[in-house]
């Protein structure tokens, strides 16, 4: 009986690491991780990374010789519109100690309405688009849909469209948290609290972060259902829309880190800054496509299918292939006569007959 227990004890081991191992494969994150490596998502982000770097350069030319022209006698929001370009890339702008890849005043006194700023123009919109279309590509295949079919100069009229409303809602921001900051400076000294008090500048500084996840939720969102044109749930798209901007959020907060540690490295020391730029949109990028991938995996947990149409010719495919097995099947059965004939045969045993 000694032998018997010890003999079974390895045998138990051997179930109990692998209930664990089947416990944690089963677990939504997991799957996630597992779900988004199959559907080749760590290379789309690579791509997308590169041309995310290219388009923002070219936005930024474009976007911030207009800014001078037009907020030239608005000092504090163009200031605002700066810091909000720089929180949402650090590394990008230079600040004044040196470490940003672009210096504003020099964007700043750019000239919009030349060669170069038409160029810089030409350039944006290209690189834009193209970010747009991949990106579009990559969620969809990330929902393992085919390449969405629509008319070619329609489609580039959305996706400039599209790119216009990012330009919108990064200037929405960057007012709304100007307004904010001046609101909160303005009441707070009215109750009888300092605007230069750690509670004025914690109470703006949580109001500003909120507002850029809002940003940042609604923006998520309406990559993976407007430009990407998934037919998500809404509960499902909120859910992985919110995870993600938590998530970049939480990026740009320690991007100084992100970025600054390459720095550290002295074959990287002499282009610090453009690889921690690549690297920072390459995880961006990443953080795009794994939100989206929990989202896929969510939908497939709850049997919804991420493309209808398809889904439906695929059920009336296997129904139609189900009844022609079943006419096939009736087809080999014989007919009475054919029995009664098979069960007179001498050839055939009693045992064959009595069938």
């Amino acid at each position: 009986m000694a032998e018997s227990s010890t003999d079974h004890a390895p045998a138990e081991q051997i179930g109990g690491v692998s209930g664990i191992v089947s416990k944690v494969t089963q677990l939504k994150l997991v799957r996630v991780f597992t779900y988004y490596i199959s559907r080749r998502g760590v290379l789309l982000a690579f791509g997308l990374s590169y041309q995310a770097l290219f388009a923002t350069f070219a936005a930024l030319w474009v976007a911030f010789s207009i800014a001078g022209l037009v907020l030239q006698n608005n000092i504090g929001l163009r200031d605002s519109l700066i810091m909000a370009v720089s929180q949402s890339v650090p590394g990008l702008i230079d600040n004044g100690d040196g470490s940003g890849a672009v210096d504003p005043d020099v964007l700043l006194g750019a000239n919009v309405f030349g060669w170069t700023g038409a160029l810089a123009l030409v350039i944006l919109i290209a690189t834009a688009i193209g970010w747009l279309d991949s990106a579009r590509g990559a969620v969809r295949e990330i929902f393992d849909i085919g390449i969405l079919k629509a008319n070619f100069a329609l489609q580039k009229l959305k996706d400039l469209g599209f790119g216009v409303a990012f330009g919108i809602a990064l200037l929405a921001s960057t007012t709304l948290s100007a307004a904010t900051t001046w609101l909160i400076g303005t009441v707070l000294p009215l109750v009888g609290i300092d605007s230069d008090s750690a509670l004025s500048i914690t109470l703006g500084r949580i109001v500003g972060l909120l507002i850029v996840l809002a940003i940042d939720t609604l923006l998520l969102a309406a990559i993976y259902r407007l430009l990407a044109q998934v037919p998500i749930p809404r509960s499902k798209l909120l859910q992985g829309a919110l995870i993600g901007g938590v998530a970049i959020g939480l990026l740009k907060l320690l991007g100084g880190a992100v970025i600054g540690g390459t720095g550290n490295n002295p074959l990287l020391a002499s282009f610090a800054v453009i690889v921690g730029l690549l690297i920072w949109f390459n995880i961006v990028c990443q953080l795009i496509l794994l939100c989206a991938a929990w989202i896929a995996v969510g939908m497939n947990d709850s049997g919804i299918p991420a493309d209808p149409e398809a889904a439906e010719k695929a059920r009336l495919q296997r129904e139609r292939i189900a009844e022609l097995e079943r006419i096939a099947a009736e087809a080999r059965k014989p007919g009475v006569f054919a029995r009664m004939v098979r069960r007179l045969d001498p050839r055939r045993s009693d045992a064959d007959r009595a069938k």
